[in-house]
């Protein structure tokens, strides 16, 4: 029997809706927080919210604005192309080895989960829902970590999927045809399930070095 996940705590509520609103746009740059505003729309007190805003200006999300608190940061599209150039080594890591774990089962596990993040991906793209979308891009690059065997991947990375939200929110919100990445996934997968780490490295390396591009240059040119 599994133990089972723990619920998310409040601040990490908070932070996850905060972080929502700062990706869809909804919280802009330069756009000034107020503790008590938030804890009164959120129907929270104001210590997780503390906490949420604290950890949020961490990871580079807020930033001090002189005599008013915190307000929200300019993203920065050096820093977004430096966190992808990140995950293509890791991520590239990752679908080797998940690659090289599908030969003991034919890649069965791989085929199952990786069909589900792909078909909810393409729904999401459909719908045109930005939520969706990013959420599916996050559960099937997680799942790569899951295959890949290695448990310190999924935790060394998670704190670069707060930059990668706040990226993908603010290109995806001025794209009127959202761009659609769930070929180039069907195609790390398809390279995973076949047993060949060579190839799912180098689509997987592939695909966030294009993505590194081409945020960086939607983000220079908004």
């Amino acid at each position: 029997m599994k133990p089972l996940a723990p619920a998310p705590s409040l601040v990490d509520q908070v932070h996850d809706a905060l972080l929502a609103e700062i990706s869809a746009g909804r919280l802009a740059a330069g756009q000034h927080i107020v503790q008590e505003q938030i804890a009164a729309r959120l129907g929270v007190s104001r210590q997780p919210v503390q906490q949420a805003l604290l950890l949020l200006r961490k990871q580079g999300l807020l930033r001090e604005a002189p005599g008013r608190g915190l307000e929200v940061a300019p993203i920065d599209p050096d820093a977004v192309m430096q966190v992808y150039e990140l995950r293509a080594a890791i991520e590239g890591l990752a679908a080797r080895k998940a690659a090289l774990a599908a030969q003991a089962d034919g890649g069965e596990a791989a085929r199952r989960a990786g069909a589900a993040c792909i078909e909810a991906g393409r729904r999401a793209v459909a719908a045109g829902s930005l939520p969706r979308m990013i959420a599916a891009d996050q559960r099937f690059h997680e799942l790569l970590y899951q295959l890949s065997g290695n448990p310190l991947l999924a935790p060394a990375m998670a704190a670069h999927w707060t930059a990668t939200q706040r990226a993908m929110g603010e290109v995806l919100t001025r794209d009127e045809q959202p761009r659609d990445i769930w070929d180039q996934h069907q195609r790390i997968l398809d390279a995973i399930v076949a047993g060949e780490p060579g190839r799912a490295e180098a689509e997987a390396r592939g695909h966030l070095e294009q993505a590194a591009t081409f945020m960086g240059e939607r983000l220079r040119n908004r």
